[in-house]
């Protein structure tokens, strides 16, 4: 497979990092730099990227990340005990015994994974690391004495590399071994004081659930999974009402009820291209206007960012890799799945939210003067002092209180959330108003956000076509520079 893109760095832009470090917000809701701006997470999940590409392939994937606007890749550091790269490596090859495992005279494992980290480093993203995924710990294979050691061969390694941060967990629940949970970032921390750590928990749950008093965790995360409304699959101890499996935006609030309040987000929500329920080849697939649905209802419900993932890519999926998902043989390759409309659908969520005032952000429902729908039907609002934007995926009519936000006058916008366009609607006076969203009589959804700002305010032109890049370097990335 030839890729076909040369060099990664681009020199003389800014990287995130020369904003200072990662830190949680004076209000508790949102991530931050040193110096005050804000970092909205924008991540894609590689969960085999240090497992399945070689050197050439993680320049590729990490250059057209960049281009997309992602800003954060989630890695499984340790998929089994020991795992193996492309090169034939192994992580462990003297066990937990970590002294042994990067051997001189070898490009070992660890290697491979600093390669990882560096090339994301050039291309301004930040790596989540998995340290180990949590069937490993469910099944036995590191107790808490290893994890311990582990978590200082982890830590003295990475703590001065500037684009890490740590992720807890793995699909599993906080209550299985928690020692070992507790083990590994309780060493991590005690060495690296400088990166942010969250942790990534089983499907429908909430990390706040097992660790909202721990004094490692910065920020939560919740899995709002891959089941579609009434695919219960029988489990006897699920934590959601029946027939909200969709409903991601519930999580914000249920985790912002533990205490402390801390940031969140949703760093696994339903994949692009994957089965709905994951377990039956024959469903239907997950569709880019279901990844941006999931994007848009948590971010507006209060997140701090947002995860996209596709069947393929999360699997570096390639000629002479079963799919774990899916009808074996028939899947596409990773490279091919980059070109899915929802994978560069996701940075326009990001450069709407950066485009107005960040901290000051809240979600609002009240907003909606008219009764909301359910489901697809719900509109889903959050604000700022003098902006306020809703979204509205199944284009139905909407009854919006201009009063909300300040202003006598409101300009008002469509924003195409597949492409980011935008369309100058009109100044209104400052009541209650009725909007139409673009049609979906054609059987298409259409979705959207409609942005009404403060006429005084000039955070949008009423020329303006396109949300603007809010990347770094405020301007498009050049796959060829």
């Amino acid at each position: 497979m030839a890729l076909g893109l040369a060099g990664t760095a681009f020199a003389g832009n800014p990287l995130p990092w020369d904003n200072g470090k990662l830190m949680v917000s004076e209000n508790h809701r949102y991530l931050q730099f040193e110096n005050g701006k804000p970092f909205f997470w924008l991540g894609d999940t590689g969960w085999l990227l240090p497992e399945r590409l070689d050197r050439n392939e993680v320049e590729y994937y990490l250059k057209k990340c960049r281009h997309a606007g992602y800003n954060v890749v989630q890695v499984q550091v340790l998929d089994g005990v020991p795992a193996y790269n492309i090169y034939g490596q192994e992580s462990n090859p003297a066990g937990w015994d970590m002294s042994k495992a990067d051997p001189d005279g070898v490009y070992s494992y660890w290697d491979h994974l600093d390669y990882i980290i560096n090339t994301a480093k050039e291309n301004g993203i930040y790596i989540g690391l998995v340290p180990i995924w949590g069937s490993q710990i469910q099944n036995g294979n590191i107790n808490a004495e290893q994890a311990k050691a582990y978590g200082e061969f982890l830590a003295n390694r990475y703590k001065n590399k500037k684009n890490i941060i740590w992720i807890m967990g793995g699909d599993i629940k906080g209550d299985i071994h928690p020692e070992v949970w507790n083990a590994l970032a309780t060493a991590i921390k005690s060495i690296d004081h400088n990166h942010l750590m969250t942790y990534h928990p089983r499907g429908r749950y909430t990390s706040a659930k097992w660790w909202s008093k721990a004094p490692w965790i910065d920020f939560h995360t919740f899995q709002s999974g891959h089941r579609k409304y009434g695919q219960r699959m029988g489990n006897a101890d699920y934590p959601i009402p029946d027939s909200t499996e969709e409903d991601n935006w519930m999580y914000v609030d249920s985790t912002w009820a533990y205490t402390p309040m801390k940031p969140v987000l949703d760093d696994e929500p339903s994949y692009e291209d994957i089965p709905k329920g994951l377990h039956d080849p024959n469903e239907q697939r997950w569709q880019d206007y279901d990844v941006r649905r999931y994007a848009y209802w948590s971010v507006f419900a209060g997140s701090c960012g947002h995860t996209y993932g596709h069947n393929a890519i999360m699997q570096m999926l390639k000629p002479g890799y079963p799919t774990s998902y899916g009808s074996d043989g028939t899947e596409k390759p990773w490279y091919v799945a980059l070109n899915d409309p929802g994978y560069s659908q996701m940075q326009y969520v990001k450069d709407l939210i950066l485009s107005f005032p960040y901290f000051e952000r809240v979600p609002d429902q009240t907003i909606i003067a008219g009764k909301n729908g359910t489901k697809y039907n719900r509109l889903i609002a959050t604000r700022g002092k003098d902006y306020l934007l809703v979204y509205d995926y199944n284009s139905n009519p909407m009854k919006i209180d201009l009063r909300k936000v300040s202003g006598k006058k409101k300009n008002v916008w469509w924003m195409n959330a597949a492409d980011g366009s935008l369309s100058f609607i009109g100044t209104f006076d400052n009541k209650v108003t009725d909007f139409d969203a673009p049609s979906n009589s054609d059987g298409k959804i259409h979705d959207g956000v409609l942005i009404a700002v403060d006429s005084t305010k000039d955070y949008i032109a009423k020329d303006q076509k396109k949300i603007a890049d809010r990347s770094i370097a405020d301007k498009k990335r050049n796959l060829n520079e």
